[in-house]
């Protein structure tokens, strides 16, 4: 397993613990992602921070598996791709979510933190 690697995993276990200081840490400032809950995208640290708050208060037993993970690295900037399998409870109810995920990382003060985090659920066949 390479840096980039180690550095998704190192985010999804955060994420699963709800870890939402340290998930803050390993993003990139500039950082966006997808929120699959109320189905937008987020685009700056703010709307990040907003989007854990309310999984703080709302998702319960995040459990993550990642699979057919490859890295690609172009200097400073990087690519996660792999499969996501997720649950958790949100508000009660068990959610399953199985996803073809993206993730760019790029070395911020020397450490791999993601610019980008991207899933497109899929639903079951």
């Amino acid at each position: 397993m390479g840096e980039l690697a180690t550095a998704f995993k190192e985010i999804m276990t955060a994420f699963d613990r709800q870890d939402f200081a340290a998930l803050r840490t390993m993003l990139a400032p500039d950082g966006q992602g997808v929120d699959e809950i109320t189905r937008r995208w987020l685009r700056d640290a703010d709307e990040i921070g907003a989007y854990f708050d309310q999984l703080a208060g709302s998702v319960d037993d995040v459990s993550t598996t990642v699979s057919d993970l490859e890295e690609r690295t172009w200097g400073e900037v990087g690519l996660v791709t792999c499969w996501l399998d997720q649950s958790y409870t949100l508000d009660g109810e068990p959610q399953k979510v199985s996803a073809p995920t993206s993730v760019v990382l790029r070395r911020v003060d020397g450490e791999w933190r993601a610019a980008l985090i991207h899933s497109v659920p899929l639903p079951e066949n």
